[in-house]
């Protein structure tokens, strides 16, 4: 049966409404980066192991409680939401939770709603996505290399993949690429997404191996450092760097050949804690404070335990009195990941 039926209105109240969201740093936390499941259709080599045990049916929130959740932290401040997985648009019947959320763009309360998705169900969705006010969207792929791709997610077929690009872009959102930068696996192959991604007007933002969750390998063997990246790109061409910031993380150049936008999310060369807006609630309703921490509040059990949405915004309100100055993230050889938990379960 549907979780997605009969979901009741939580509408954010009207007026002045409650102070914004502070943290002990003096940062107010707008941005709510939300897993809507653990799972994902493909299993990349660096994100998770190939043999996954995702989580019960059970332990996961109902897209109501999600909704609830939303509701609460828009009417506190929080102005985007991103929605993230594991892959969320393998989440059944994720298009209800969508179309409830797509309220708070019509009144104002919300500012953006956006995806981060591997591309593979894109096709199918775009259309009512862009339909429900979502205007950007942002695709992991790592390479444009057919086999290169199905070595890395183990899984994948790349024209799927890119037909779900095409028709995000078809469907009038702007696209952003996202990719992890593997060393000796697609380092060399950066120049060439930069062409095609600016030659489609979409941006590309490199993104460092981050050490979440145990996997096969060892990523001090995929890490590849954004400093030598970027060297080597300098080389090549004239990167000029902008002040644009998008609420997330990353930092943006303008590759002056192309006239496109490069991001690098640099979270163990160089970290973007200092203007950090953004707290994830994952699948299981914890609420984690930073990426790279493993405290976390547990919104899920107040949330099945009243109906008082004041109750669960003062769950809220303690939490981000938690939140810290920045993460500890560390690559070392023959040492554990640095969070055990996976990025599928935090959310990407």
């Amino acid at each position: 049966m549907s979780d997605a039926i009969s979901l009741p209105p939580s509408v954010v109240p009207k007026g002045a409404g409650p102070a914004p969201l502070i943290d002990p740093f003096q940062r107010a936390i707008t941005y709510l980066r939300i897993s809507v499941t653990d799972r994902c259709d493909l299993r990349c080599a660096y994100c998770m192991s190939e043999t996954m045990q995702f989580l019960p049916k059970r332990d996961l929130l109902s897209l109501e409680e999600l909704d609830r959740l939303c509701g609460v932290f828009i009417a506190r401040g929080v102005r985007k939401l991103r929605i993230t997985g594991g892959e969320p648009l393998v989440r059944r019947d994720i298009m209800h939770l969508f179309r409830r959320l797509s309220r708070h763009l019509d009144s104002g309360a919300l500012k953006e709603l956006t995806l981060t998705t591997n591309g593979t169900q894109l096709a199918r969705f775009a259309p009512e996505l862009a339909a429900l006010g979502v205007k950007r969207v942002n695709v992991s792929l790592d390479t444009l290399d057919a086999v290169k791709f199905k070595d890395i997610t183990r899984r994948g077929e790349l024209p799927v993949v890119l037909a779900g690009i095409e028709a995000a872009r078809k469907a009038g959102m702007q696209v952003k690429i996202n990719a992890v930068a593997l060393r000796d696996v697609n380092g060399d192959e950066i120049p060439d997404m930069i062409a095609w991604a600016h030659g489609l007007g979409m941006d590309l933002t490199l993104i460092e191996v981050m050490p979440l969750g145990e996997i096969e390998a060892d990523r001090t063997d995929q890490f590849l450092p954004l400093s030598v990246a970027r060297q080597r790109l300098e080389s090549r061409y004239t990167l000029t760097p902008l002040p644009d910031r998008t609420g997330g993380p990353a930092r943006y150049v303008r590759v002056e050949e192309t006239g496109g936008r490069l991001g690098f999310i640099t979270p163990l060369t160089h970290n973007f804690c200092e203007s950090c807006n953004r707290v994830r609630l994952t699948c299981t309703g914890q609420l984690y404070l930073c990426l790279g921490q493993e405290d976390s509040a547990d919104l899920r059990a107040v949330l099945r335990a009243t109906n008082d949405d004041a109750v669960l915004a003062r769950a809220v309100e303690e939490a981000i009195t938690r939140k810290p100055k920045g993460h500890d993230f560390v690559i070392e050889r023959q040492r554990p990941a640095a969070v055990p938990r996976h990025m599928s379960v935090t959310g990407g």
